[in-house]
This record gives C-alpha cells, sequence and structure tokens, in this order.
C-alpha cells in the first residue's frame, strides 16, 4: 500500500534528473505516472524503466497544443487526474547586455508560459469532480506542484531571463491557489538551489541538449560549482532524490493544509549563487 494509491500523475520533464526522481517516487507510492521528455524515445525508455504502472509522452511542450495533448495523454490512459508537477526546464545563460530578445523569451516559454497551458488544459479534469465531491460533502485533495528555483526568489547573475521565468511561476503558483483552493486543489511551488543534474554539472562540450535542431550549452563554471561548501550550510549539493522529496511532499496528504506557498528545498542556502 502506498500513500499514492490510484492517484494518476503527470510530471514534465520525467525521462530524467529531478524530473525522474520524481516520478519514481510517487510511483513507488502508487501513482500512475505520466513520463514525458523532448525526446520520445527517453520518455518511453524511462517510463519502462520505472517501477510501476506509467505511459509515455513525447513532445515540444513550448509548442501550442502540446500541452492539450500531455494531459489528454494521461486522462485517456487512466481516466483521471489527480497531480500535476510542471518540472521541465533548461537554463540559456548570458549577462543582461549580451542576451537576445530570443533567449528571454524561451526561458519564458517554458518555464512560465509551458506551465500555464498545461494547467490551463488539466482544470477541467481537476476541478469539475472536485464540484461533485462538495456537493456531496467530501474533501478529496488534488495538487499541482510547479517547480521554481532560488534564481526565480533571489535573483541570479547571468540568469536575467531564467529568474524572470522561475519568478513568474511562483505569482501563477499563488494565483491559482486562490482560484483552485475551493475544490481542494492544493497549489504549491519548490524553489530548487544547487541540485547536482545536468543543469549544474561542469560547463563542458559534452554537456550539452539540442532543442529545435539547435545545440544549447548546460551547466555552469566550475568556479561557482566550487562555491557550494560556503553558499550551502549543509556544505554541499543536493540529489535529484533530495529534490524529490520536497516534491513528494507537496503530491502527499500530509500537505492538505499547505496551499499556495513556496518551498524551499536548497540545503538552506538563502543567497544566489553569487551574492
Amino acid at each position: 500500500m502506498g500513500v499514492l494509491d490510484d492517484k494518476v500523475a503527470i510530471v514534465t520533464g520525467s525521462a530524467r534528473g529531478i524530473g525522474r526522481a520524481t516520478a519514481e517516487l510517487l510511483a513507488s507510492e502508487g501513482a500512475r505516472v505520466l513520463i514525458n521528455d523532448l525526446d520520445g524515445d527517453l520518455a518511453e525508455q524511462s517510463a519502462k524503466e520505472i517501477e510501476g504502472e506509467t505511459v509515455a509522452f513525447g513532445g515540444d511542450l513550448t509548442e501550442p497544443g502540446v500541452p492539450d495533448e500531455l494531459v489528454s495523454r494521461a486522462v485517456d490512459a487512466w481516466g483521471r487526474l489527480d497531480i500535476v508537477v510542471n518540472n521541465a526546464g533548461y537554463t540559456l545563460d548570458a549577462p543582461i547586455h549580451k542576451m537576445s530578445d530570443e533567449w528571454f523569451q524561451r526561458m519564458l516559454d517554458i518555464h512560465t508560459i509551458v506551465p500555464f497551458r498545461v494547467l490551463r488544459a488539466a482544470a477541467p479534469h481537476l476541478r469539475e469532480p472536485a464540484k461533485q465531491e462538495r456537493d456531496e460533502g467530501r474533501e478529496v485533495f488534488r495538487k499541482v506542484v510547479n517547480v521554481s528555483s532560488i534564481s526565480g526568489t533571489m535573483g541570479n547573475a547571468g540568469q536575467a531571463n531564467y529568474s524572470a521565468g522561475k519568478a513568474a511561476v511562483v505569482g501563477l503558483t499563488k494565483t491559482l491557489a486562490k482560484e483552485w483552493g475551493q475544490f481542494k486543489i492544493n497549489v504549491n511551488a519548490v524553489a530548487f538551489g544547487y541540485i547536482e543534474t545536468r543543469l549544474t554539472a561542469s560547463k563542458e562540450e559534452s554537456n550539452t541538449m539540442e532543442i529545435g535542431g539547435e545545440k544549447v550549452q548546460l551547466g555552469i563554471p566550475d568556479q561557482l560549482r566550487g562555491m557550494a561548501a560556503m553558499l550551502i550550510p549543509l556544505g554541499r549539493p543536493g540529489t535529484p532524490e533530495e529534490a524529490a522529496g520536497g516534491v513528494f511532499f507537496l503530491c502527499s496528504p500530509w500537505s492538505n493544509y499547505v496551499h499556495g506557498q513556496t518551498l524551499n528545498v536548497t540545503g538552506g542556502q538563502f543567497t544566489g549563487m553569487t551574492t
């Protein structure tokens, strides 16, 4: 028996990193999980490797209509929706005086517009059952977790675009908490600090991903990586599994009275990487 038995969850960007760790944890507690990635083959592979009931959905969520297809995939597979984790994202770093309009817009697209479209598509599947339950005098809690970052809550040099997108998703979270509380849909965010993933690995030539046919450099300079022990009271970066723990709490029954909040999962870090 798991605490999420029979729940249906969507986790975007869940074929690797924090998203995969989150999907694995939700599945281990009984949830049926949709695994999503830009790379459909990788999504399929991860879905097969994760123990539990899963389906895969590959596609570029920044393309209009694709978030609707994502939600439909989960609902068609299992007939309901209980948990949405908006995790998909990446970084394009540059100081603001060297940043293009395109790079700024791309970070808003993936970190703010995509969660908005996913939640808009999910709305009827979260709200309509709740209306019937309310009429019957029953409380059944559903969960939305939006992934932000301390770059969004504190700012970070070289990340004006990413920080803006991650700050905006906090505003989206707080607004939906006000709109959806009446339906017992808990809407919260997590703000991650330095977690060991592709995005925080060494900025090496091999650490790249391809988006729309363009190779995107990932990672941060080793000089900043080396500052982790000084900036983080726990003395080290977090693991994807530790990051997933924060998301799991907000998906679990223990967070039923946690609403409209941003949970910092940072090892105690209370500044940006360079302030």
